[in-house]
C-alpha cells in the first residue's frame, strides 16, 4: 500500500533542509546518480527536475534505485549497527566493567568511531555510558540493601571516596540517600519516523518522543522536578519491553501497548491523558468530542493543551485526535508523523 506524500515543493524543502521530522515519510531518489537518500542525508542535492519521490524503502528498489551509501537508508535512522550491539551486550550482561582503547583495538574495534557513535546516537562518550550503567547498577543494588562499600570497589572504583562523589556527580544525590531517590533511565530507540528517546523508571515508561521535538527538553526538566531524580543512559525491564512493543506495532503486529506507564501531572493533565487511552486504535476523534466525553465541553482549547503536553507519544495516543474539519493539526512530532501513524493504525485494522 502506497501512503500519502506530502507535495513534491514540501518534500524538496524538507530535503534541502534535512528535516529529520520527515524520516520515513518519503524517500528521494536521484535520477542522475541512480541512488535513493532519506530527507537528512548530508549529500550534495540536486536538482528539484531530477528527484523523484517514493513513500517506501520498497518502491525506490522496484523502480531500479539503489541505497545512498552516505545515509544508509535501509538502516533505520538511530539503528543501532551490529558492531555496536555486540559491545553494548558485552557490557550490558557484566562481562567487562571498563574497556581501554588498547582493549578495543584488540577486538578490531576503532576507539575514535565508537566514540563518535555514542556521542551522537546518546550524546555521551562511551566511557560516560559505562560509567552511567555501573552507576545505575549501584543505585538499583543500593536500594534492594548492598553495601557502600562493597559496591565502590566491585563497580571498578579504587576508594569508597570516588565512588561516592561520582555517584553524586551522575545522580545528583549521595548513595546514602537511594532508597528514598528515583532514577529516570533513558535509551534511544530507532523507529521507522525516526530515533525516539525513551525514559522508564522502576514503575514503568514515563517518556517517549521524538528527538527532534522542541519541547523534549522542557519535557525532560518537567519529568526531572517531578521525580526529584536526574536521567541515567541505561535500559531497564520497561526500556526493553518498549522497544520490543513499538517494533511489533509498526510491524502491524500490536494494537494495544501492555507496558505500564508513569504520566505524573495535574489532575486535569492525568485526567485528559487516561482519555486518550480509551480512543480506539485506528480511530479518530475531535478535540470537541474530546472535551464532551471529559465532560469539559467548554474547555476545547485546554484540552488541546493538555493533549500537547503529554510526553508518551505512540502510546498515549494523541496523535487520534484530530480537528473538528478532519484537519490534522496540534502534534509535536509534526504533522506529516501523525498522518503516517493514523493511515498506519488504518492499513492494519482493515487487513
Amino acid at each position: 500500500m502506497t501512503k500519502h506524500l506530502p507535495s513534491k515543493t514540501e518534500m524538496y524543502k524538507a530535503l534541502i533542509e534535512r528535516n529529520s521530522a520527515y524520516e520515513g515519510i518519503f524517500y528521494a531518489a536521484i535520477k542522475t546518480t541512480g541512488v535513493f537518500c532519506r530527507p537528512t542525508c548530508f549529500a550534495r542535492k540536486p536538482k528539484e527536475e531530477n528527484i523523484e519521490y517514493f513513500s517506501t524503502i520498497k518502491e525506490a528498489l522496484d523502480n531500479g534505485y539503489r541505497p545512498c551509501k552516505k545515509c544508509t537508508p535501509l538502516l533505520k535512522k538511530g539503528e543501532t549497527p551490529d558492531w555496536i550491539k555486540e559491545i553494548i551486550e558485552m557490557v550490558n550482561s557484566g562481562k567487562t566493567q571498563k574497556l581501554k582503547d588498547y582493549e578495543l583495538k584488540n577486538m578490531g574495534i576503532d576507539p575514535v568511531k565508537l566514540r563518535r557513535w555514542f556521542k551522537q546516537n546518546y550524546g555521551i562518550t562511551f566511557q560516560s555510558y559505562l560509567r552511567s550503567l555501573r552507576i545505575n547498577d549501584a543505585f538499583g543494588r543500593i536500594k534492594l540493601g548492598d553495601k557502600v562499600t562493597s559496591l565502590a570497589f566491585e563497580s571498578g572504583y579504587n576508594s569508597v571516596s570516588g565512588f561516592t562523589d561520582q555517584f553524586k556527580k551522575t545522580t545528583g544525590f549521595s548513595p546514602s540517600d537511594s532508597k528514598s531517590k528515583y532514577v529516570v533511565n533513558v535509551i534511544r530507540i530507532a523507529t521507522p519516523l525516526g530515533p525516539m528517546l525513551a525514559g522508564a523508571t522502576e514503575q514503568g515508561v514515563c517518556l517517549l518522543e521524538f528527538t527532534d521535538r522542541k519541547m523534549l527538553e522542557t519535557q525532560i526538566k518537567r519529568l526531572k522536578k517531578y521525580f526529584n531524580s536526574e536521567f541515567l543512559t541505561a535500559e531497564n525491564k520497561y526500556i526493553k519491553q518498549l522497544d520490543v512493543e513499538l517494533k511489533e506495532y509498526f510491524a502491524g503486529k500490536r494494537i494495544k501497548f501492555d507496558v505500564p506507564l508513569v504520566f505524573p501531572g495535574t489532575e486535569f493533565q492525568m485526567k485528559v491523558w487516561k482519555e486518550l487511552l480509551n480512543v480506539p486504535f485506528g480511530k479518530t476523534r475531535s478535540y470537541k468530542e474530546q472535551a464532551v466525553a471529559l465532560k469539559n465541553e467548554n474547555g476545547i482549547r485546554a484540552v488541546a493543551k493538555a493533549n500537547g503536553d503529554n510526553r508518551i507519544s505512540i502510546l498515549i495516543p494523541c496523535h487520534r485526535i484530530i480537528g473538528s474539519d478532519g484537519s490534522l493539526t496540534g502534534y509535536g512530532g509534526g504533522v506529516e508523523r501523525k498522518k503516517w501513524l493514523l493511515e498506519h493504525e488504518r492499513k492494519v485494522i482493515s487487513s
